[in-house]
């Protein structure tokens, strides 16, 4: 079979429950079918306070010293230039973070489209349980739930899989 996406999966994870709060971000770059490229950073959030260290591990002495998201904006920004779209497990809070985190630093967010993996899971396994870990094991993708990068490499494997089987035309069509 004939790939033909080229996207960025993306995941964001935040400090606190606020969107404007990312504390990491990992995209993984796909050209027909191939994993071709990676970016992660964690991201100094504007807040003190880590909320969520529970969920991520994360705490603000790993985050103290890390670039803000405006700082990182140029080189997220280019990563993602040259794709049709964007894909991420529950895409609406991904977005959301993007959108909010472009906004607290007054930025311009991109304007490609979101993939939501859950919804092409749900498609292509026909099922109504679409959680990142129970998706990943339906696969047989490895997955260390909430490290953005282990998470952003599965949106990119969950899609990458719903071409082969379903085809790039009823994947696109998910968007």
């Amino acid at each position: 079979m004939k790939h033909e996406l080229s996207f960025v999966a993306v995941d964001f994870e935040t400090a606190d429950p606020r969107r404007d709060s990312a504390c990491a971000v990992a995209l993984v770059k796909v050209r027909r079918g191939e994993i071709v490229d990676r970016l992660s950073h964690l991201i100094r959030p504007p807040r003190r306070e880590v909320t969520l260290t529970w969920v991520h591990g994360l705490e603000w002495k790993d985050l103290k010293g890390a670039q803000s998201f405006k700082d990182l904006w140029p080189e997220i920004e280019a990563f993602s230039a040259d794709v049709g779209f964007l894909a991420a497990h529950n895409a609406p809070f991904d977005r959301s973070v993007l959108k909010a985190c472009c906004a607290a630093a007054d930025l311009v967010p991109p304007k490609l489209p979101f993939l939501c993996t859950c919804q092409v899971a749900r498609q292509m396994l026909g099922t109504r349980h679409a959680k990142l870990p129970d998706v990943c094991a339906a696969l047989r993708i490895p997955l260390q739930h909430h490290d953005a990068e282990s998470d952003a490499e599965a949106c990119a494997r969950i899609v990458i899989e719903a071409e082969k089987r379903m085809g790039a035309e009823q994947v696109r069509g998910l968007i």
